[in-house]
C-alpha cells in the first residue's frame, strides 16, 4: 500500500473542501449570518490538507488497491469534516445527525433528519445543496478535472468512483474526459436555474434546487419540497431535468459529436426511459380516481417516478398514502435506479438488463445444454469479467441491504418503514415510506441505525466494493 500517495490525494480533497466553504460564507454575508462556522471548518480542512501533504513519496506505484482506498477514505473524510458547520452552528447539535445529513448530501441521497427546513440558515442550506452538486459527479472526478494527476492514478480512481458496470473514457485523456463531463454538467445546471427562475421560483431557491436536481440529490429549501410551489410548470421542468441527469453522460458526448444513432439506440438509454414511462403510466392508472383524471394523475406519477428512479428524492405528493400497487412500483424503480455513468444511484439500468439477459441465457441452457450463447449488449458480447462483476455486485447489494435491515429493525418500526428506508439509503434515493416518507424524517431512527444508514449511503454511492475493501485485512498490507 502506497500510503504517502493516498495521503496526498486526501490532502487535495481537504483543500477542495476548504475552498467549498467560500460560497456558504458569501451567502451568509449576503443574508447577515455568521461566517464563523464556515471559517472554522475551512481552517480545519486546510490544516488537514497541509498535514496530509507532509509525507514524502518514495515510490510512485499506484494500483487498483490504492484507487479504491483513496476513494473510500476521501468520501469518509470529506463527510467527517463537512458535518462540522452544522455542529458549530448549533442547528444540528448532534454530530451523529450532522454526519448523517452531510453523508446524505455528498452521496446525493437526500434523506434528512430535519423536520422543518425553512428555519435553517441560508448558508447551511446552500452547503447542503452544494454537497449534492459536488457529490453527484464525484469529488475526485472534480479534482481531476481541475488539477493535474497522472493517467495511471486517474484511471484507478475513476474506476472506483464512477458508477456503472464498466468505465469508459470519452476521449483518450482522463483529465479531458473529466473536464468534458463537468462542462456538460455545469451547462445543464445553469439552464435549469434559468428555467426555474423563469417559472417564478426565487433565485436562491432556484440555485439550490438546480444543484440538488443536477446531483440527483433531493435536498430542498422547503419542508414540502417541490410541492411547496404547486406549479405545473415547475413540476414539468424538474421532472424532465431529473430524467436528463439520470442519463449516462456519455450519451450527451455522443450527441455532441453527432453520433446520433449510437446515442439513441443505446439499450440502457431506451430501457431507462421505457421503464420510467411505463411505471408512470401504471401508477397514473392506479391513482386516477384520487386525482380526478388520467392527466392530472400522470403529472404526479411522472414526477414521483422521475424523482425515485433517478434517486433524486424530491416530492410533490405524499406517495405513502397511495395504493399498495403504486408503492410497490415506486420501490421497484428505487431499486433499479438510473443509468450507469449518471449522477443517479440504484442498481443501474445496465445491470438490470445484463441480469435479465443472463437469466434468459441460463434458461436456454437448461432447455438445451449443448447450446452456447453469449450475453450481448448494444451488439457487443459482454466480457466474462463484466458479467461476473455484475452478478456479484447484485448479490452483495441485496446481502448488505438485508444485513442493515436487520440492524435497523432493532428500532422497532414496521417492516415497510424499515425496509424502504434501508433500500432508499442503499439506492441513494432519500425518502422512504411511513414516518421516513417524503413528508417525514429520518430523525425517528436511533443513533446506531443512523450510522448504519450512513454506511449504506456511502456503500450505495461508491457501489459497495470501495467501502468493503476498507475492512479487508489484505488491503492494508504493504505488498
Amino acid at each position: 500500500m502506497n500510503y504517502p500517495i493516498i495521503a496526498k490525494i486526501l490532502g487535495r480533497v481537504m483543500g477542495l473542501e476548504a475552498v467549498l466553504m467560500v460560497p456558504s460564507m458569501i451567502t451568509a454575508l449576503c443574508y447577515g449570518e455568521s461566517l464563523l462556522w464556515y471559517a472554522e471548518t475551512a481552517a480545519i480542512a486546510a490544516a488537514l490538507a497541509l498535514l496530509l501533504n507532509l509525507p514524502k513519496v518514495k515510490y510512485k506505484d499506484f494500483y487498483a488497491r490504492e484507487g479504491f482506498v483513496s476513494v473510500a477514505l476521501a468520501w469518509v473524510l470529506m463527510s467527517a469534516v463537512g458535518a462540522l458547520p452544522f455542529v458549530f452552528s448549533g442547528e444540528i447539535p448532534s454530530y451523529t445527525d450532522a454526519f448523517f445529513e452531510i453523508v446524505s448530501g455528498f452521496t446525493t441521497t437526500g434523506s434528512t433528519i430535519l423536520t422543518s427546513i425553512e428555519p435553517m440558515s441560508k448558508g447551511l442550506l446552500l452547503w447542503r445543496s452544494l454537497s449534492h452538486w459536488i457529490g453527484g459527479m464525484g469529488v475526485l472526478v472534480f479534482i481531476m478535472a481541475v488539477l493535474p494527476m497522472s493517467e495511471d492514478r486517474s484511471m484507478y480512481i475513476m474506476r472506483a468512483e464512477v458508477p456503472g458496470t464498466t468505465f469508459g473514457k470519452l476521449v483518450p485523456r482522463i483529465r479531458t474526459s473529466s473536464a468534458i463531463t463537468y462542462l456538460i454538467y455545469i451547462v445543464l445546471t445553469v439552464i435549469l436555474i434559468i428555467l426555474l427562475c423563469a417559472g417564478g421560483m426565487p433565485f436562491f431557491d432556484s440555485v439550490n434546487h438546480a444543484m440538488a436536481t443536477a446531483g440527483t440529490g433531493g435536498f430542498s429549501v422547503r419542508t414540502l419540497s417541490i410541492g411547496y410551489y404547486d406549479s405545473l410548470y415547475i413540476d414539468v421542468v424538474v421532472s424532465i431535468f431529473m430524467l436528463l441527469f439520470g442519463v449516462n453522460f456519455s450519451i450527451y458526448f455522443l450527441l455532441l459529436v453527432r453520433r446520433f444513432k449510437d446515442a439513441l439506440t443505446d439499450s440502457e438509454f431506451l430501457g431507462y426511459f421505457g421503464i420510467a414511462l411505463g411505471a408512470a403510466v401504471l401508477i397514473a392508472l392506479d391513482i386516477w380516481d384520487e386525482y380526478g383524471g388520467f392527466w392530472n394523475a400522470f403529472r404526479y406519477s411522472l414526477f414521483q417516478v422521475s424523482s425515485l428512479m433517478t434517486t433524486t428524492g424530491f416530492a410533490t405528493a405524499d406517495f405513502t398514502l397511495w395504493p399498495a400497487f403504486s408503492k410497490s412500483i415506486l420501490i421497484l424503480v428505487m431499486l433499479i435506479g438510473a443509468s450507469a455513468g449518471s449522477t443517479g444511484g440504484g442498481l443501474k439500468v445496465s445491470r438490470v438488463i445484463i441480469f435479465f439477459k443472463s437469466a434468459a441465457q441460463e434458461i436456454g441452457k437448461q432447455l438445451n445444454p449443448r447450446r452456447t450463447t453469449n450475453v450481448r449488449v448494444n451488439g457487443k458480447t459482454l466480457p466474462a469479467a463484466t458479467l461476473h462483476n455484475t452478478l456479484v455486485f447484485i448479490g452483495l447489494y441485496f446481502l448488505l441491504t438485508f444485513v442493515i435491515v436487520a440492524v435497523v429493525s432493532l428500532d422497532g418500526y414496521d417492516f415497510e418503514t424499515t425496509f424502504a428506508s434501508v433500500v432508499s439509503c442503499m439506492s441513494n434515493v432519500g425518502p422512504g415510506l411511513g414516518p421516513a416518507g417524503p413528508m417525514g424524517s429520518y430523525d425517528i431512527f436511533s443513533d446506531l441505525s443512523k450510522w448504519f444508514l450512513s454506511f449504506a449511503m456511502l456503500a450505495g454511492r461508491l457501489e459497495i466494493f470501495p467501502m468493503l475493501i476498507l475492512f479487508a485485512p489484505a488491503t492494508w498490507k504493504r505488498k
